[in-house]
């Protein structure tokens, strides 16, 4: 009988394995094939070049800022999605009235298509924009910048509207982790005399692990392979100053050269293995069980 229970459930794992083969492994590996090859559709044939594609996107000046660029906007998403998100959700977790109207009004931005998100930032964005005219309303006129074509702070500015619109995502998440933290380890803290702020480090923070380390490995996922926001925003621009890995690989396949973007294609998803799968691994290994 268990064996028939343990064939039967191996079988039902057969229809997803044949999808995930299909649409998963088959393309990565013949990605992985082209990524070793001239192709181009100016190409009257697909000739093997071995590690040419890797060489030229390694001593491409566009490619080395598109992963400059990539890096940081990675960092500063990680930090402060997950900062953000961690100090709303601690806030609205708390017995205020409208908490219910306030946990959707930050979680709204995140249902909302990235693109319909910069269609609205870029006039606001724009340097006779609301944010700038906003700014000079308010005495701060000197703090006023273009926002979206300052080749020094367009990175920065497009991890801020990314980190508008997903702060509320995160903070649902840790609002879940909260809410399954029994109210007996603060009254036991209490008791020991711990102010709020030990109570948070010694007992949030620890009981929060898994949700912290779901958030951490989204965010970074997401900030290593961003392409919407950057897309929606500035398309690369100005010049290449706001390219990162996912937009250029556009630029590659848009200039027919497939080799060369499907080798790019590699690096990311190599680079994106190399930093989730170890991170992921050790902070399963710190989670605290509730």
């Amino acid at each position: 009988m268990k064996n028939g229970i343990r064939l039967y459930s191996y079988r039902l794992v057969i229809p997803a394995l044949i999808l995930y083969c299909v649409f998963f492994i088959l393309p990565t590996i013949t990605g992985l094939y082209y990524s070793f090859t001239d192709w181009s559709p100016m190409n009257d044939a697909i000739l093997f070049n071995g590690l040419d594609n890797f060489r030229y996107i390694f001593q491409n000046e566009v490619t080395r800022l598109a992963i400059k660029n990539t890096l940081i906007y990675a960092v500063i998403v990680v930090i402060f999605k997950n900062a953000l998100g961690l100090l709303l959700a601690v806030a609205l977790n708390a017995g205020l009235k409208t908490r219910n109207l306030l946990r959707a009004v930050f979680f709204a931005p995140s249902i909302v298509s990235t693109i319909v998100i910069g269609l609205v930032f870029i006039p606001i964005l724009h340097p006779e924009g609301l944010l700038n005219r906003l700014l000079a309303g308010i005495g701060l006129e000197s703090l006023g910048q273009y926002w979206l074509s300052d080749a020094k702070i367009v990175i920065f500015t497009i991890a801020g509207v990314s980190i508008w619109q997903w702060a509320g995502y995160h903070m649902v998440i840790y609002l879940a982790g909260l809410q399954g933290i029994s109210n007996d380890y603060y009254e036991a803290a209490k008791i020991d005399g711990a102010n709020g702020f030990k109570r948070f480090i010694h007992i949030t923070i620890p009981l929060l692990s898994a949700s912290l380390n779901i958030n951490l490995i989204l965010s970074l996922i997401g900030g290593i392979r961003v392409f919407s926001e950057v897309y929606a925003l500035t398309n690369g621009g100005p010049g290449n100053a706001s390219q990162v890995l996912s937009t250029f690989i556009l630029v590659l396949f848009g200039e027919g050269r497939w080799g060369l973007g499907t080798a790019l294609n590699t690096v990311l998803f190599v680079f994106v293995a190399i930093v989730a799968i170890p991170l992921l691994h050790k902070m399963r290994k710190q989670e605290v069980e509730v």
